[in-house]
């Protein structure tokens, strides 16, 4: 992949396979976890929320009581 200037910031473009390979869609939001040098793992906000709210679960926290999402958090 090469790496290009998108505004005043870095770009790649991901291959289709690997598209859908992870079954990303357009708007979909990543993160990028973790970055070796031959490696990067990704997560996305679904994996992010599931994990958090396992967790919350193994600590015996109520999740419902949580937000996760900025706009839903700001509800009024």
């Amino acid at each position: 992949m090469q790496v290009s200037k998108w505004g005043n910031s870095l770009a790649i473009r991901l291959p289709k396979a690997l598209v859908d390979e992870l079954g990303l869609k357009e708007g979909d939001e990543i993160d990028v976890v973790s970055a070796r040098k031959d490696t990067i793992a990704i997560e996305t906000k679904e994996e992010r929320r599931r994990r958090a709210i396992e967790n919350m679960r193994a600590r015996n926290w109520p999740a419902s009581a949580w937000k996760f999402d900025r706009d839903e958090a700001n509800e009024r």
